[in-house]
Formats: structure tokens, sequence, C-alpha cells
């Protein structure tokens, strides 16, 4: 079976900085990719970063290039997405998920196969 767990997720200022942790079980960690999306209240959920497992090529969506940074630790079976410069528009549920593809030009598809429960991370203003 096949479980995704996020933590790290909580409540901070503008500005700050906050590290969102997806332990995998039950998953080839070598195979495929992993990816973090988020879904603000009354919008439709949206991919943030992506990570292949292969060769660890990674995406991030525009709205947060240059401030988020995913990574993996194979050992752990764990993807990492390391927040900074926060924004309050960063608030939503984050998700870590395995996407049904990833291409890495265009990012992870939306269909996915596992998901998390997601993570609440909230940013004041």
């Amino acid at each position: 079976e096949v479980q995704l767990v996020e933590s790290g997720g909580g409540l901070v200022q503008a500005g700050e900085s906050l590290t969102l942790s997806c332990a995998v079980s039950g998953f080839r960690f070598d195979q495929g990719a992993i990816g973090w999306f988020r879904q603000a209240p009354g919008k439709e959920r949206e991919a943030v970063s992506c990570i292949s497992n292969g060769d660890r090529s990674t995406w991030h969506a525009d709205s947060v290039k240059g401030r988020f940074t995913i990574s993996s630790d194979n050992a752990k079976n764990t993807v990492y997405l390391q927040m900074n410069s926060l924004k309050p528009e960063d608030t939503a549920i984050y998700y870590c998920q395995v996407p049904r593809w990833f291409a890495l030009l265009v990012g992870p598809s939306r269909e996915y196969d596992y998901s998390g429960q997601g993570i609440q991370v909230t940013v004041s203003s």
C-alpha cells in the first residue's frame, strides 16, 4: 500500500520560511516523480513543484520559482519542499502527490495516482 504523509506545515509571517516533508512508503523511490500541489480556498488545486525520482530533475511553478526548492532523500524515502520568502498568497493546503506523468518543461499532470492527506500552510501579512 502506497502512503504519503506530509508534515511541517503551520502558521508563519510573510517573509519567513517553512520546510514541508513528505514521507513515502510502498512506492519505488527510484521511479516516476513526486510533486507538491496546493489548493487555496475557492481555487483549483495547482502544481507547485515536482522532482523526478530517477535523475532528480526538478520543476517549479512560476509563482514560486526562486523561492521554493524541492529535493528528495532516497535513503529516507522523503521529499522536501523548502519554502522561503513566503507570501500571504502561498496560504493553502499543500499535498504531496505521485502524478500520473511528469515532463520537465511543462510540469506534472493534474491527474495523480496517490496523494497524501494534505497539510495547512498559513502565511499572515
